[in-house]
């Protein structure tokens, strides 16, 4: 039984939910369900934590933040095996997704630097105005299946570094890796209850937003629940950072290296079976290479090795569930029906000795419309859509026309074509011959457009700033008594 942690102890529900193997389809655990009760003991014990609260000095932080990263590295393996057993990507990329989480820790540590405040002496005569920036107390983070370790991660380190105290409510698919971090933050140092993790569906998440002694909530999902939580949270006067879907594209310009474009498209589109909000999905190819590139993309395809994650060998694992390839397959099928060319199909696909598994392999859509579902959905899963353009003004165009506004890169020789194409793109995040361009630590992640609601990123600066508050205190010590005045002075020396 995967229980929910909190004030650094598993603690059970009678309510619970399955959890699959993804390469098999067969269940390997069950995960605790937290209700109102739960969550608000999570929240209460949170709160009352030692460590949580501005009171708490800044050096004790440091120390537990080192510690951590220690042990992420020593667990690493651990960590990997749970994530591919419960989410089916390969070991490789499970180890690769808790490297970029250990990089928020890394920059987290460092975190004091960013809390120094700022002061102003005699702003006026005898008067000094300092900022500085303080916790907000209770956050909470609720994270995707596709990165269980990666984005809790992006959030509980810049949190906790920050002076709050953090509940994460991880996806109910595979929850197995909350716990584990649960267990290293604790051997860590950090006090009991700084760190919580409450499982659950969404009626866990609900409570979690109703409950009123939460000051932020961070979420990373689909667009449809980003939307609904940035709604119902800030309604509430919570700080919201929530992060939706995308649609990314990369454009492939005649003067790229059409080869070495194909390598990084396949493996952007194809890798952890597409399941990244980051995948490359759509590759917009200049009309008079589009064919030369649409082979070498075909070739690629038909290499992927797909197997279970666990498989050293294996290139791309299964799917999360039995319900995302049934809808991926529909819209492999709906594209060859509005008109698009199914180039690679991966539906059907078998892999020896687990006919149960979620598998569905790598697949290639050619001459894809705007209009079509293959390009309208965030199809999350191995589907590669190819749309053909003329120039770079019509990629442009193209890309900006779309609602999502995540990631999207650009393969060109010319310096000229990638600035043009950087400036004028309406997209968060851009890669120019990087295929997927997710920033490191010390910027800040985030995308545009239905691809994030409310105004801050994720980790870097931007996480500080939002995990914390400034506090501007102006401050007098006069020698004498000085006079009061009834209105403001526009001499700013009095």
């Amino acid at each position: 039984m995967i229980n929910h942690w909190i004030e650094g102890a598993e603690v059970g529900s009678n309510a619970t939910l399955a959890v699959y193997n993804p390469a098999t389809g067969a269940g390997s655990d069950r995960v605790a369900v937290a209700d109102a009760a739960v969550v608000d003991r999570a929240v209460r014990t949170a709160a009352a934590a030692p460590a949580a609260g501005a009171e708490v000095s800044l050096a004790p932080r440091a120390p537990v933040g080192f510690r951590f990263r220690e042990l992420l590295v020593e667990h690493v393996d651990e960590l990997a095996a749970l994530i591919t057993a419960e989410h089916g990507k390969v070991i490789s990329d499970a180890r690769g997704e808790v490297g970029r989480g250990l990089e928020v820790v890394e920059f987290a540590c460092g975190i004091p630097n960013l809390l120094t405040g700022r002061v102003t002496e005699q702003a006026a005569s005898g008067i000094d105005v300092s900022t500085v920036r303080e916790p907000l107390g209770v956050v909470a983070g609720i994270t995707p299946f596709n990165f269980p370790a990666m984005v809790p991660l992006w959030m509980c380190p810049v949190a906790i570094a920050c002076g709050n105290s953090f509940v994460l409510k991880p996806s109910e698919r595979d929850p197995s890796a909350a716990n584990l971090l649960a267990r290293l933050w604790q051997r860590a140092g950090l006090p009991d209850g700084v760190f919580s993790v409450v499982h659950g569906d969404r009626g866990t998440v609900d409570a979690l937003l109703a409950h009123p002694g939460l000051a932020a909530v961070s979420f990373v999902g689909s667009t449809p629940v980003a939307r609904h939580i940035h709604e119902v949270a800030s309604g509430r006067g919570l700080r919201v950072q929530a992060l939706g879907g995308a649609k990314n594209h990369g454009v492939v310009l005649a003067d790229a290296h059409l080869a070495d474009a194909a390598d990084h498209l396949t493996a952007a589109a194809f890798g952890s079976a597409g399941e990244r909000c980051m995948a490359i999905s759509v590759a917009v190819v200049q009309a008079e290479v589009a064919d030369e590139f649409v082979a070498l993309l075909a070739e690629r395809a038909r290499d992927v090795r797909v197997r279970p994650g666990s498989d050293p060998e294996a290139d791309m694992g299964p799917v999360i569930t039995a319900s995302a390839k049934e809808r991926i397959e529909s819209i492999i099928a709906s594209a060859a029906q509005e008109g698009a060319e199914v180039v690679v199909d991966g539906r059907g696909v078998r892999v020896e000795g687990h006919d149960g598994g979620y598998f569905v392999g790598p697949t290639l859509v050619d001459r894809v419309a705007a209009h079509q579902r293959v390009y309208r959905e965030e199809v999350f899963g191995p589907v590669l859509a190819v749309v053909r353009v003329e120039d770079l003004a019509e990629a442009i165009d193209l890309v900006n026309a779309n609602p999502y506004g995540n990631g999207t890169a650009i393969f060109t020789a010319s310096g000229a074509a990638a600035r043009e194409y950087r400036r004028r793109v309406k997209v968060g995040m851009v890669g120019v011959n990087v295929p997927i361009p997710v920033p490191v630590a010390w910027h800040s992640f985030g995308g545009w457009k239905d691809s994030l609601f409310g105004e801050s990123h994720v980790y870097g600066p931007e996480g500080v700033a939002f995990y914390t508050r400034a506090k501007v205190t102006t401050e007098r010590w006069p020698h004498a008594p000085v006079s009061a005045s009834f209105h403001f002075s526009g001499d700013s020396d009095k």
